[in-house]
């Protein structure tokens, strides 16, 4: 397995061995499913909430009397049917996280990885440096390596503060350390970027952690 090299310029340099470790894992479509609807629904704030009839204002007094009217009988004008009346089985605030392992993280991980890497859409730049932020010049080199407008996700050192503001506003490329990158932001991504080949070598201590 090997991914293609870019320099500095965008220009193909030359390809470099992908770890079979990480790259090379056989991957488990329902472990990523599970760890995906599990990032999905820790994400979720749970805080939906509508008054149910005991909540909402009015109430108390009978509308109108039982019988005799010639209309529906009524005991309370909170009642789910009546307009403004409460919210029949509505949501309430609920905590939606569910736990998943470290190991299942871990290898979700792995074959997220795994399967970027089968599609060929690993990527390395070697030799970026970005004295300071610039936006033009990061879109640029996209363009030059030829992902430009896709869902690119940038792999980079946690001390690269440049690189990383100089990606973060370009639309549809997602900026992200190393050591922060999970299962969903691989998938969610249809290219895989490092920005250095010294990543690949620290990617592996990263995972066996």
């Amino acid at each position: 397995m090997n991914a293609n090299l870019y320099g500095a310029d965008g220009k193909i340099a030359g390809t470099v061995d992908l770890p079979e470790s990480v790259f090379g894992v056989e991957v488990n479509e329902a472990l990523l499913h599970t760890v995906v609807t599990a990032y999905l629904a820790n994400a979720r704030q749970g805080t939906s909430k509508t008054k149910g009839r005991s909540e909402v204002s009015g109430g108390g007094r009978k509308p109108w009397r039982q019988k005799g009217t010639g209309r529906a009988r009524a005991g309370s004008n909170t009642s789910p049917i009546w307009a403004r009346g409460g919210k029949a089985h509505g949501p309430v605030p609920r905590d939606y996280r569910q736990n998943i392992t470290k190991k299942m993280r871990r290898k979700a991980l792995l074959c997220a990885y795994s399967a970027r890497a089968v599609e060929q859409n690993v990527s390395i730049i070697d030799g970026l440096q970005f004295p300071e932020a610039k936006t033009s010049v990061m879109a640029s080199l996209l363009t030059n390596v030829g992902i430009s407008g896709e869902k690119i996700l940038m792999v980079i050192p946690a001390t690269e503060r440049n690189v990383y503001l100089s990606g973060r506003n370009i639309k549809n490329v997602s900026v992200k350390a190393v050591e922060d990158v999970n299962a969903l932001d691989v998938l969610l991504s249809s290219k895989v970027l490092f920005v250095t080949k010294d990543l690949i070598k620290q990617l592996e201590e990263v995972v066996s952690k």
